[in-house]
């Protein structure tokens, strides 16, 4: 997408909030603060307010302290995808996200449980795997557990590298209506039982819906019931 199309996207939204969220759709980097405030015409205050939130919900990771400590963190990345495979990482995000899932019935917070509610819905222009991992991202944020929300991050940006991905139908230009659909319906009871605090239930949702996708994975086939 062109710079001229990520502004009349972004002229339509007046919260900086989600000016910047346009923004790391098109890149997984921010300008420096300087430059972000003159783009979106705020004050450096009202910024970093806006930046806050966004790391607080997961969308974007903790600011890092000059170019060595992002060289570090992207060698770090680099290392544990060298050292894993996708069933590992699998079997990390079904240990973490379920108890994730739960904690967010128990402490979410009204504003993200509207988040997660927002993120069940694939929207159109997105792509699958990206409003995949909003809506993840989103309920990691509800655990209001920085540490367990930071594991999840790493998580994904391992399960991310196109070294691990589980196999071609993964990508997104293959990545059918259905499914998506299906996938949408799954996070939809997540979320749901979120909402309603349940927390017992929205435990099981995402063990549920993580499993699925960990028999995919290990050529198991799909179960009577199970998204396709």
């Amino acid at each position: 997408m062109s710079g001229q199309e990520v502004e009349k996207r972004m002229e339509k939204v007046s919260d900086p909030i989600e000016h910047l969220r346009e923004m790391l759709k098109e890149a997984n980097e921010l300008p420096p603060e300087r430059v972000l405030a003159e783009q979106l015409g705020v004050s450096r205050h009202s910024l970093r307010k806006s930046l806050k939130t966004l790391r607080d919900n997961g969308e974007l990771t903790p600011a890092k302290s000059g170019r060595r400590a992002s060289s570090e963190t992207r060698s770090a990345s680099a290392k544990l995808v060298q050292s894993t495979n996708p069933l590992e990482v699998m079997e990390m995000r079904l240990m973490i996200e379920p108890a994730l899932a739960r904690l967010a019935a128990m402490r979410a917070s009204p504003d993200e449980i509207a988040r997660i509610l927002q993120t069940a819905h694939s929207p159109k222009e997105m792509s699958p795997a990206q409003a995949d991992q909003d809506f993840h991202r989103a309920v990691a944020a509800g655990s209001r557990n920085s540490l367990a929300s930071e594991l999840h991050i790493l998580l994904h940006r391992v399960q991310n590298d196109a070294r691990l991905r589980f196999t071609d139908s993964d990508a997104d230009e293959r990545t059918t209506d259905e499914r998506v659909k299906a996938r949408d319906a799954e996070h939809q009871q997540i979320a749901e039982a979120i909402a309603a605090r349940d927390a017992i239930e929205a435990e099981k949702a995402m063990y549920e819906h993580l499993e699925r996708t960990q028999r995919k994975l290990m050529g198991l086939g799909l179960r009577s019931g199970d998204a396709a």
